[in-house]
């Protein structure tokens, strides 16, 4: 009995090196640090063309799987199934009717406003400017939201057109980032965001009392004049006479009228969807806050 036992055990000169070598020999197929960093930047910068251009071609695609596979990355990998995400956008707009440039720019007067809304790929931007005086001094701004395809914010930005303090006079400020808006699911209810922590006086313009309002108000203000501007547009769209024709803006022959965007079915439906929508901003710090859509 007892030597039966001894027989069915591990052997005495039992080694374990050779599984230890079998197990190194298998990490060494497996995608370094470099190659991940490598391909995370190269995946990373493909999905924001997809969104903001220049347009991605098909051999980039290929290209970029084909290292993934010379890298040792495993086929479950996310960056493969994130490549294919890509590939199906591509092929489903290729697919698609193209009947109006890549980028169109629209302007003029509607509700009460002058607006300008500018249409690429699968977002849109609509802006409208604020002029006002403070100490004796003149200053315009413009206002404007980018909307994703669903209707939510991307960002708020602010240009100074006559800045109160002229060296400013052309710059930008991002008043309200969504954190990286460009990988979030299109329809998000809640997303952290970035913003301004010292805000332009030339907001004053928009509301004379606007800084005795808490920050949370006060953005959460800011980002809703977009989604109501919205409305206000298209409900001026429905008033006006319908003629047919796609008329130049006169004040810039490179610009359409405002009436073309009955034309454009990707302005009109994320215009639609954003005039549908309100949505409270909780900051949490000077430069963080988290914007949060309400009910629909």
């Amino acid at each position: 009995m007892c030597c039966h036992i001894l027989k069915l055990g591990v052997p005495p000169n039992a080694q374990l090196s050779r599984c230890w070598t079998g197990v190194k020999s298998h990490q060494e197929n497996v995608a370094t640090k470099d190659h991940r960093r490598y391909a995370r930047g190269l995946i990373e910068q493909l999905e924001s063309r997809v969104h903001v251009g220049p347009p991605v071609h098909v051999t980039e695609i290929v290209s970029a799987r084909d290292y993934l596979r010379q890298s040792d990355f495993s086929p479950a990998s996310d960056y493969f199934s994130r490549l294919l995400q890509i590939q199906h956008r591509l092929e489903t707009r290729s697919k698609a009717p193209s009947l109006l440039p890549a980028k169109r720019n629209y302007g003029g007067e509607a509700a009460g406003h002058w607006m300008q809304l500018q249409c690429a790929y699968d977002h849109v931007i609509l802006s409208t400017c604020y002029e006002g005086e403070f100490n004796f001094k003149q200053g315009r701004i413009k206002i404007s939201h980018r909307f994703n395809q669903e209707g939510r914010v991307d960002f708020v930005e602010l240009k100074f057109l006559r800045s109160l303090q002229p060296v400013l006079n052309g710059e930008f400020r991002k008043l309200l980032l969504v954190r990286a808006f460009q990988e979030l699911r299109k329809d998000w209810r809640a997303a952290e965001a970035f913003v301004l922590e010292i805000l332009p006086r030339e907001l004053m313009f928009l509301y004379p009392r606007i800084f005795d309002c808490k920050r949370s108000e006060l953005f959460a203000w800011l980002l809703n004049i977009g989604h109501g501007l919205a409305s206000d547009l298209l409900k001026d769209l429905q008033t006006r006479p319908v003629n047919g024709s796609v008329l130049k803006n006169g004040r810039n022959p490179d610009q359409l009228c405002m009436t073309a965007i009955r034309s454009d079915d990707v302005a009109r439906s994320i215009l639609e969807k954003a005039a549908l929508l309100q949505s409270v901003v909780e900051v949490g710090g000077p430069k963080t806050a988290v914007v949060r859509y309400l009910g629909e």
